[in-house]
């Protein structure tokens, strides 16, 4: 048996950003922190951090334009791993949270409602697949 799923509870550390993929698919990316207090060794209170990029697609994307920085928000998603090569030259490799499901539990503004910021995935993200010759169908690394 595999299972890849991860839930998180955080704040935005900015506005979600749209962009499209070649093959006109949206997708927002944005930054999660979400934080643990702990005491070290000498007793001393601490707080650690851990940041998690998102990256939501297609409806999704929508919904999350609606979200602001600071925003508190429960995600519900895939994680992916994915490399690629900047304009250095160099390999990079990147860990992400495709989002499947998010909703909003608290606003960072007194002011906007929470109803209708929430949302599913429709449909799973497909499963790479090969073109007629065996080798890699051109979209087998989406999303990326």
């Amino acid at each position: 048996m595999q299972k890849n799923r991860i839930e998180l509870a955080g704040y935005l550390a900015a506005k979600p950003e749209l962009r499209y993929l070649p093959s006109g698919t949206k997708v927002a990316n944005a930054r999660m922190g979400e934080s643990y207090r702990y005491r070290d060794q000498e007793g001393q209170a601490q707080t650690h951090t851990n940041w998690h990029s998102l990256s939501f697609y297609d409806d999704l994307a929508d919904v999350a334009l609606t979200y602001e920085q600071g925003e508190n928000l429960f995600v519900e998603g895939t994680l992916q791993q994915r490399k690629f090569t900047p304009k250095d030259g160099s390999t990079r490799t990147v860990w992400e949270v495709v989002v499947r499901s998010c909703h909003l539990i608290e606003s960072a503004r007194t002011d906007r409602p929470t109803a209708n910021r929430a949302a599913s995935a429709p449909d799973p993200v497909p499963a790479a697949t090969t073109d007629n010759q065996g080798g890699p169908h051109p979209d087998a690394n989406w999303p990326v």
